[in-house]
């Protein structure tokens, strides 16, 4: 994150700034490159909204992407205040050299299938740029009720995040766009937990009619999305992951600096049971294809 951005935030003041830190720990996991994405933050709340955020955080991530074009891929943020200024910001970050967007999974309470936020899902696919959506940080879903330091981050980042790919299956969102290229961070909540109580909810449902017709099992739409692993090191989730996903629905992540070891999790997928063809796409391959045609 650039530091003129950081030093405006409440909690990432310290280590996300370190680009010299970032590129040892790339060479010491022998990592070819990295996509920075926006783990979102409230440097708008205190800076008055997302124009300059978004104005400085393009401009400082487009310096180092262009410094180290062999190591880094860029990411764009987006000014949410905004909604008309939002597809002009796309222009923008294209002419900066960034490669895709990155987004929180909802904003006040939005979340992305909100009608304000068509335009981006319609210019991401014209202009085939991917979406990167991270855990909304700042008042996620039930922080209303509780506010605790702990169960925010593990539970309520993730209920958030699961929230938002819910609500872009019901609104057809994931359906209706097949261009559409959208990676939910941490495996996009607890979505593999939730399988059979989406399908069997659903049967119930549908039965009374009670919901609307998806036009297939819950599960079979949301398995089609991408997810990346944010650094996860245990063999278990990453074979429900499989089982859920697949192999060409993953790519690997490490939620660097919050988890300080990426090694580790590059350990544990090369630990499972898998084609080495199947662990070289969650490793490199998906997201390559993601970023065809975008110089990625």
């Amino acid at each position: 994150m650039p530091p003129e951005v950081a030093e405006h935030t409440a909690f990432y003041k310290k280590g996300w700034s370190d680009i010299d830190l970032l590129l040892q720990t790339l060479d010491d996991a022998g990592i070819e490159r990295a996509v920075l994405l926006y783990p979102t933050s409230d440097a708008h709340l205190n800076l008055g909204g997302w124009s300059w955020v978004c104005d400085v955080y393009n401009r400082g991530i487009s310096k180092k992407v262009q410094e180290h074009p062999d190591r880094l891929i860029g990411a764009g943020i987006l000014p949410l205040d905004s909604p008309n200024d939002m597809v002009r910001e796309i222009d923008t970050i294209q002419d900066l050299g960034l490669s895709c967007l990155t987004v929180a999974s909802s904003y006040e309470s939005r979340y992305l299938d909100d009608e304000s936020f068509l335009p981006i899902w319609e210019k991401a696919e014209q202009e085939n740029l991917p979406i990167f959506v991270h855990s909304q940080t700042i008042n996620p879903i039930g922080f209303d009720r509780i506010k605790d330091p702990l169960l925010m981050p593990v539970v309520e980042y993730l209920f958030d995040i699961t929230m938002c790919a819910g609500t872009m299956m019901m609104s057809d969102l994931l359906t209706h766009r097949n261009g559409l290229k959208v990676v939910f961070a941490h495996f996009a909540g607890v979505l593999p937990f939730l399988a059979d109580r989406f399908d069997s909810t659903y049967s119930m449902l549908r039965s009374r009619n009670m919901v609307k017709d998806l036009g297939s099992a819950p599960s079979h739409i949301l398995k089609n999305i991408f997810v990346d692993i944010s650094g996860v090191t245990s063999t278990s989730l990453l074979n429900m992951a499989l089982e859920f996903f697949g192999p060409n629905r993953i790519v690997w992540g490490s939620d660097f600096p919050a988890q300080k070891n990426p090694a580790a999790s590059i350990n544990a997928l090369e630990n499972l049971n898998i084609q080495r063809e199947e662990k070289n796409n969650i490793m490199g391959g998906n997201v390559i294809n993601l970023f065809q045609n975008k110089g990625g």
